[in-house]
Order: structure tokens, then C-alpha cells, then sequence
């Protein structure tokens, strides 16, 4: 039976892509560089590039901060401050929110059947403002954030530092949900807990991480995790 659910926040509670958009489209303004559609979404495919680096152990999170921006510039040779443009970037960013669809209903229908966890790699400032800004944090046992503990999913030590801080924890009854197979689906592999893969875009999986469940939408996880 399922105690605990661990849920990883960007694109699985929180629309990650949409904030991202977003922030990127107001740090360009005041930057002066043109947001045009093309460099908006190169952003997003150098952003995700260094996130794989940096759970892989092979960049820091602040170089990531500059590096991405100092990437996108020298590809489109704009001649820009990398490091300001991280700054005013991670500033727009923690502002709001955007919910998933079902998110705010699925948190509702888990409340008080589970403990539920937020295990997140997120930059500790930007995660905070947007739990607060989305009012969630009472609803959950924990929040656990990687820049906060010191090492980022799939870690070892990321899901050891978690489960030290869960009451009478259980491997057997502890369930990890997130849309991220290289991070919270082979994470929560190694750590021997459940897996539950959030893929809402019906992506086929040809990493070789092999989730132990699939939902293409959160409203089908209250109903699963009742029958673990």
C-alpha cells in the first residue's frame, strides 16, 4: 500500500515550458534582442541540454545559469551580458505560476489519503516563490530541493537525504511521479521505489529506462496509486 508520493514539480505540477516562455520573453525585452519565435524555442532546447549536463554530474548549476544564455548569444551573435541576462531571467522566472492541467484537482484528491513530497531540481529561489505564489506548500509533508541539499536527481544521494526525513519511511510504500525518465523515473529505479512516469505528450520511450507505470494525464494518478 502507498504511503508516500514523491512529485517532481516542473512539468508535472507546474507548466515549466510556459513560465519559461514567458520569463524568457520579458529578459529579452529588456534586453533589447528581438523575441522572436526561433530564439525562443532554441533557448528552450540549449536550457534543456544543460539541465541533462547538470544531472549527469558534468556542469554546476551556476555555470548552467550563464552558460545557457552565453550559448544562445554566441549562436546568434548577439552581443549581450550572459550573466545579466541569467540574472534578470531568474528573477521573472519566480514570479507566478502555471499549473498543469488536472494538477490543482490531483493535489486536492491526494491530500490527506498519502504524504506527499515535493522532490524537485529547480533553483531554490525560483521554486520557492512559485510554491508560494501557487499556495501548495501546505499540502504537502516535505519539500526537498536539490540546490538546497547539495546534489540533484537521479543522485543516490538526492533520494537518501529525502528518505532520512520521511517518518518511518518505506521503500515499499513510496511512489516517485514525474515527466523526466533521466531524472525522476531512473532516480527513483536506483533508489528501489516506484516508479510513475508523467508523459502528457505521448513521447515515445526509447532511453531504456523502463518506468514502472504511465499516465498521459495527472487525473489518472489518484486511481493508480490506490491500486499499488
Amino acid at each position: 500500500m502507498v504511503r508516500n508520493i514523491l512529485l517532481d514539480l516542473d512539468d508535472t505540477l507546474f507548466d515549466f515550458h510556459m513560465a519559461e516562455r514567458m520569463a524568457l520573453i520579458k529578459t529579452l525585452d529588456t534586453l533589447g534582442i528581438p523575441a522572436a519565435e526561433e530564439t525562443v524555442s532554441r533557448y528552450s532546447e540549449i536550457n534543456d541540454a544543460q539541465w541533462k549536463l547538470l544531472e549527469q554530474g558534468k556542469i554546476l548549476r551556476d555555470e548552467l545559469k550563464v552558460r545557457r544564455y552565453r550559448l544562445l548569444f554566441d549562436e546568434l551573435g548577439i552581443e549581450a551580458d550572459a550573466a545579466e541576462a541569467a540574472r534578470i531571467y531568474e528573477k521573472n522566472l519566480g514570479k507566478g505560476h502555471y499549473f498543469m492541467d488536472g494538477a490543482e484537482e490531483t493535489l486536492a484528491a491526494l491530500h490527506g489519503r498519502y504524504r506527499l513530497y515535493i522532490v524537485s531540481n529547480g533553483t531554490a529561489s525560483v521554486q520557492e516563490s512559485r510554491i508560494k505564489s501557487a499556495g501548495i506548500a501546505p499540502l504537502f509533508d516535505g519539500i526537498f530541493i536539490s540546490q538546497l541539499i547539495g546534489c540533484n536527481k537521479p543522485s543516490a544521494g538526492f533520494f537518501t537525504y529525502c528518505f532520512e526525513r520521511i517518518p518511518d519511511f518505506d521503500r515499499r510504500e513510496t511512489v516517485i511521479v514525474g515527466d523526466s525518465l533521466s531524472s525522476d523515473i531512473a532516480g527513483g529505479k536506483n533508489a528501489g521505489i516506484t516508479t510513475v512516469w508523467f508523459n502528457p505528450k505521448g513521447i515515445e520511450n526509447t532511453s531504456g529506462i523502463i518506468p514502472d507505470h504511465e499516465i498521459a494525464h495527472l487525473l489518472e494518478l489518484p486511481a493508480l496509486v490506490g491500486t499499488l
